[in-house]
């Protein structure tokens, strides 16, 4: 890769402070010719394992980046980035406006996230962000600035906006620690294709690699959890000029930024601001719609080849035991609309991953529900026995397909995804198609005729019969007692028809509410599926209310997620967020203690979320539940939310009901026997043949 400089620049470099201190000379370590370097001079990743120059060789390489990227400053590119648009065509001049009071680069950079659609953000503060949040303050009449009471609940918040709207959710840390409590939000948000924009403060540039307070290289830690990111840097933080460049570029920064989070795959995308940046201030007037950089980024460009179409539409006509695998992609695509009328005019049988809920009306008679691990009998035997699989925005994880080499082996795959990179991953497609799963719907949509349709009636008679044998069910060995399932059914009933998102952690809980909540519209349900992040449920439901304020939010939740962030109850008070928490409480880690039972014959190993001299925590209890530990109630009304505890079936309905009829935020501790197992179940690595239900 050549990196292109002009003489001017090459003299700026070779006298910079950083380069000399790291090499000891004017001279650059790296050949040169006409058209500039052929090499980066150093690089974090080669400097890693040497400890006494690596400081330097970081800064150095800060200086080197910055230089090299004068129009487009991104410091420490990353190979597994995405690589980048082309600027787009503006939709009107933009563009420039003098300044009537003086900007510093904090303001430029909220300045910018206002115009570009960001009306919300949560942010913590510290030493290296308070110049934002001052920023933010000045123009809190266009966007709303949430404390949450961990920068982590911070970021899952801003997914809970991210999931349930068509916005790119904002969080904001400052630097070192608040930076690195950022980092399994971002992760949980590349992992389930989450837009997300999490914007850091940084120590001054001047600073950067001398171990400085509260420095982390936050950069490097997130290079492969992000879709992409900046280090937004002057070329030389002691020339003026320069940094009333970098100032200048804020605007593109942003702009691209809400671009590559919401445009092909969605990502999170990481902006880290240093310090000296931010206090800047702007001279002279601004470019505020400038042309985006991103020469080689064109996600607009996949499309479906209509020889590809026909190959479809040929393979459905044949078929006689097709089935719809659809996954999250149908739902960030904005395809729900398409794939009901695709899937009632074809009446192919629809199964959903647990990123698919909702994109498919989950009461609807053709929908087969969830398959995978804990996806439904049906599900997984229609997908077992397929003649053809037409996989939309889906990936073939590893919890849908347990044995790869078993999965769907029977028939012929076409694979829609706009992501290349998931083509042929797990599974060999015979029609794979790299393309919108929204236009590939509508060409199909289009294309098909009355002949092209299958003649399904075998196929739904035997589908039928599986149905009418493995419901979904469970037995109430204790009939007084209020189990998991039951809980979750008698909420769904008493909110199905009410407009309700509802958000989960992570555990047996996360499982029942996919199984037993049925949901029939797309953005309706918040679940960390790739990442698995306990902890995730409660501040998810907090930004979906942010974004839903009229609207029912509920988290179900378990005992061990809710602890987890369980803080951000803090913010529900202060911020007057009526979120609503079905917790179900049973005192233990429930899934971890089911494949316990199953698999380790009931060894109890840490598992027991109470006193440690319970006989519970060595798996030795009776089965019954004295005295909850912690003391949810206790606990929610000391941060001023209203709670209450519920024990016997009999009194669910009225509590559920006076929770729900709570003008504010709400918790209701249900407790549950901690037996109970999520059923069916296929084990890690087993086939549909290995699928146990009792």
């Amino acid at each position: 890769m050549r990196w292109p400089l002009s003489k001017e620049y090459r003299r700026r470099l070779l006298t910079s402070s950083a380069l000399r201190s790291a090499f000891g000379t004017t001279e650059l370590p790296s050949s040169e010719n006409s058209t500039g370097f052929e090499q980066p001079l150093v690089s974090p990743q080669n400097c890693r394992y040497t400890p006494a120059p690596c400081k330097e060789m970081i800064a150095a390489h800060a200086a080197f980046a910055a230089l090299q990227n004068r129009q487009n400053p991104v410091c420490f590119r990353s190979s597994r980035t995405p690589k980048v648009p082309a600027a787009q065509p503006q939709a009107a001049a933009a563009k420039t406006k003098p300044t009537t009071t003086p900007l510093n680069g904090a303001d430029v950079l909220v300045e910018a996230l206002v115009r570009n659609g960001g009306d919300t953000i949560f942010a913590y503060p510290g030493g290296a962000s308070m110049p934002l949040h001052q920023a933010l303050l000045r123009r809190s009449e266009s966007i709303r600035t949430i404390l949450p009471r961990h920068e982590q609940g911070g970021g899952f918040a801003a997914q809970g906006v991210s999931r349930t709207t068509n916005k790119v959710g904002l969080c904001m840390a400052t630097s070192g620690p608040g930076a690195t409590n950022l980092v399994t939000a971002i992760a949980d948000a590349k992992m389930d294709s989450v837009p997300l924009i999490a914007i850091t403060g940084q120590v001054a540039q001047k600073v950067i690699g001398t171990d400085a307070f509260q420095e982390t290289p936050i950069v490097e830690i997130c290079r492969a959890v992000t879709k992409h990111y900046y280090m937004i840097t002057a070329l030389d933080w002691s020339e003026p000029e320069d940094v009333q460049q970098a100032l200048r570029d804020i605007p593109r920064i942003v702009k691209e930024a809400f671009y590559l989070a919401k445009s092909g795959r969605p990502g999170p995308i990481l902006i880290d601001f240093p310090k000296n940046i931010q206090t800047a201030v702007l001279e002279g007037n601004i470019d505020w719609d400038p042309p985006m950089h991103l020469p080689s980024y064109h996600p607009e460009r996949k499309k479906a080849a209509p020889e590809q179409i026909k190959q479809v539409v040929a393979a459905i006509k044949h078929s006689r035991r097709p089935v719809l695998y659809v996954g999250g992609g149908v739902i960030n695509s904005d395809a729900a609309d398409e794939l009901t009328k695709f899937a009632k005019r074809t009446k192919i049988p629809v199964a959903m991953t647990v990123m698919g809920l909702g994109a498919f009306p989950g009461e609807d008679p053709q929908s087969l529900h969830m398959l995978g691990m804990h996806g439904t009998v049906t599900a997984n035997y229609a997908v077992d026995e397929a003649d053809l699989l037409l996989a939309l925005g889906v990936r073939f994880d590893d919890r849908v397909t347990g044995k790869l080499e078993e999965f769907a082996k029977h028939g012929k795959i076409v694979h829609v995804d706009i992501d290349a990179s998931e083509i042929h991953k797990n599974k060999e497609a015979h029609i794979p198609i790299v393309a919108n799963v929204r236009d590939v719907l509508q060409l199909l949509n289009a294309a098909l005729t009355d002949s092209d349709l299958p003649n399904l009636d075998e196929w739904w008679a035997k589908v039928n019969e599986w149905k009418a044998k493995f419901p979904l069910s469970y037995k109430e060995q204790q009939p007084g007692l209020i189990y998991p399932q039951a809980a979750i059914e008698e909420l769904w009933r008493q909110t199905k028809d009410r407009d309700t998102y509802v958000a989960v952690g992570v555990g047996q809980h996360q499982m029942w509410s996919a199984q037993y909540y049925k949901f029939n519209r797309p953005k309706r349900w918040m679940s960390s599926s790739g990442l698995g992040t306990m902890g995730f449920g409660l501040p998810a439901a907090m930004g979906a209310q942010v974004a839903h304020p009229d609207s029912i939010v509920i988290d179900i939740d378990g005992d061990g997620s809710f602890l987890m962030n369980v803080q951000e109850l803090a913010t529900l008070h202060c911020e007057k967020l009526p979120v609503k928490v079905l917790l179900l409480n049973n005192q233990h880690l429930g899934m971890v203690v089911q494949w316990e039972d199953r698999f380790m014959a009931g060894s109890r190993a840490h598992t027991y979320l109470g006193p440690i001299d319970h006989p519970e925590a060595l798996g030795k209890g009776d089965g019954t539940i004295g005295e909850t530990y912690p003391n949810f109630t206790q606990l929610a009304k000391g941060f001023g939310v209203m709670a209450s505890q519920v024990r016997d079936k009999a009194e669910l309905p009225a509590a559920i009901a006076a929770m729900l009829a709570h003008p504010g935020p709400y918790v209701l501790d249900v407790v549950c026997p901690y037996q109970e197992h999520v059923l069916p179940m296929i084990p890690g690595g087993g086939t549909v043949r290995d699928i146990i239900t009792e």
